[in-house]
């Protein structure tokens, strides 16, 4: 364990809100807190979950990774 505040006892969550941050929240203004909630939402759900390319799994898409672990060799 670290100490108190140290980023690198939450590596995984501090990479995934930097990323979020990075992509998605700091790109443009938002008018209403509703309105970022949603886009969160969709980025999470739609993109990052199904279609982004993660370094973790070899650069592919979590659908496509999925799709050739359960694919038959």
């Amino acid at each position: 364990m670290g100490s108190r505040g140290d980023a690198y006892d939450n590596a995984v969550a501090e990479t995934f809100f930097a990323t979020l941050k990075k992509e998605l929240v700091n790109r443009r203004t938002w008018p209403s807190r509703l309105e970022l909630q949603s886009a969160v939402f969709e980025y999470v759900e739609a993109f990052y979950n199904r279609q982004r390319r993660h370094s973790t799994l070899g650069m592919l898409a979590p659908a496509t990774y999925e799709q050739l672990q359960l694919s038959p060799l």
